[in-house]
């Protein structure tokens, strides 16, 4: 017997000696892609951190239209923008026209405090860098993140198109848009860098508010001085005494300046209209512009092409045409036109003929 057990013992043995060992697997948790935070400097030079990508954006405050349609040029704005001021200018909304789901967004009144933004629980304000201390400092209080934007000079339109493509993760499309940009530009300036002769040249802002007319002249380093300067015109207000918005002008002034041509702006009024009424005036038509044909309504078609909104693109190149018509004998505006809906808002040869021909052609002098 004891050594049958000795037997067993020793086949035992042999059989655990030849099974093979099982290391216990260790076990970890799953790994997770954690998105990096969106680190953004704005239009103040503030560092805003977004520790993702906003779903729940809110535009507001005055001059909304011109962030609005910069806005827009980025396709996940529609889904993404949940309320917005008044985007119209003078009875049109461009914004309405593209936007898909438009009447599901809350639109809200132009003194629209915190409260009714907080209201919305937005994830992200865009704001012009201007209404900083009146209307962002409120909403940063209950701690609500602000990017600032400005979108007044050519210059800022590329930091600021670039804002918005980290806003709205899309950096290529940012560079599709500012390339664009940079290509009309760019052009115009090779072909109008060396003439000779710059028209002298005046940009006036009409204004009947309250039934009294006034004419305005933008700040020195506005878009429509800066148009006209890139245009190969000289901006005969240029050294005058400026205000940092329209200041005011005197008729005296006016003829003072003795201008080449002459371009009236008129935002809630049709300027074609405007200008027939100064040719019939007296007092106008003693002007060298008025007798010699050259004063004109600044184009328009939804909005005015003078602005800093995204159509100053289009109005630089009717200006440069306008300004030096040897230099461009074969321009087609609206050509021009419809290939600016078309790259940057993606819009069809219909809707441009539909919804933007019209009024370009009532508004085109």
């Amino acid at each position: 017997m004891r050594h049958l057990s000795l037997f067993m013992i020793a086949i035992i043995l042999i059989l655990t000696a030849c099974t093979p060992q099982v290391t216990p697997l260790l076990t970890t948790a799953p790994v997770t892609d954690i998105p990096a935070p969106i680190v953004i400097t704005d239009a103040l030079g503030r560092i805003v951190t977004l520790p993702v990508a906003p779903q729940r954006i809110v535009i507001t405050g005055k001059g909304l239209f011109m962030i609005a349609d910069a806005v827009y040029l980025f396709p996940e704005a529609a889904d993404r923008i949940v309320a917005l001021g008044n985007a119209s200018q003078g009875g049109s909304n461009f914004i309405s026209m593209i936007d898909p789901i438009y009447a599901q967004k809350v639109i809200l009144d132009d003194n629209a405090g915190a409260e009714q933004i907080a209201a919305l629980q937005p994830d992200l304000v865009i704001l012009k860098s201007y209404l900083a201390e009146t209307v962002g400092q409120p909403i940063q209080a209950i701690g609500i993140p602000i990017v600032y934007v400005d979108f007044e000079t050519p210059e800022q339109y590329t930091r600021d198109i670039s804002v918005l493509g980290q806003i709205f993760q899309n950096e290529a499309r940012a560079r599709e848009v500012t390339a664009f940009y940079n290509s009309k530009v760019e052009q115009i300036q090779k072909v109008v860098s060396n003439v000779e002769s710059k028209p002298r040249t005046l940009l006036l802002y009409y204004n009947d508010k309250d039934g009294i007319v006034a004419f305005n002249v933008p700040p020195y380093k506005w878009m429509q001085t800066t148009m006209v300067e890139m245009a190969g015109g000289d901006p005969v207000w240029a050294g005058a005494v400026l205000g940092n918005g329209w200041t005011q002008v005197t008729f005296e002034q006016i003829a003072a300046w003795n201008a080449d041509q002459v371009f009236i702006v008129a935002y809630n009024k049709d300027p074609s209209v405007v200008v027939s009424s100064l040719k019939a005036d007296p007092n106008w038509r003693a002007l060298r512009a008025v007798q010699d044909g050259n004063i004109y309504p600044f184009p328009a078609d939804l909005y005015s092409w003078d602005q800093p909104d995204t159509r100053w693109i289009l109005g630089l190149t009717w200006l440069a045409g306008h300004l030096h018509p040897d230099l461009y004998p074969n321009l087609d505006i609206i050509a021009e036109a419809q290939a600016f809906y078309q790259s940057l808002y993606g819009l069809d040869a219909a809707f441009f003929k539909q919804n933007i021909l019209p009024q370009l052609k009532e508004n085109l002098p």
